[in-house]
């Protein structure tokens, strides 16, 4: 009985380790290296390049407020942007996405 107890709760604190893992959000401060902006407008992805790693790492952001300074042009590629994701259905998914300079 007290095996069956034991493995049930490495069980429970393995799966709980493993949703917390895939759910972790992400953070990073790159270059746009490349952006494009959906023909409907209610998308956008961005390619960044990781100042730390020099890793390429694409982003798709859906928030209204970014969406406008990518089309105002107030964010385009050459800008140092600091961003937050979450990996969700495999595609990296914006939570926080703004220039480190300001704007």
């Amino acid at each position: 009985m007290k095996r069956t107890v034991s493995l049930m709760l490495v069980m429970v604190f393995a799966l709980a380790a493993f949703a917390t893992a895939a759910f972790a959000e992400e953070k990073l401060v790159g270059v746009i290296t490349k952006m494009s902006v959906a023909p409907d407008g209610k998308s956008a992805t961005a390619t960044l390049k990781d100042n730390k790693g020099g890793k390429e790492i694409t982003v798709v952001v859906t928030d209204d407020l970014t969406l406008d300074k990518f089309k105002d042009h107030r964010i385009v590629v050459g800008d140092e942007i600091r961003v937050k994701y979450e990996v969700k259905d495999g595609k990296n998914q914006s939570k926080y996405f703004r220039k480190t300079a300001g704007c």
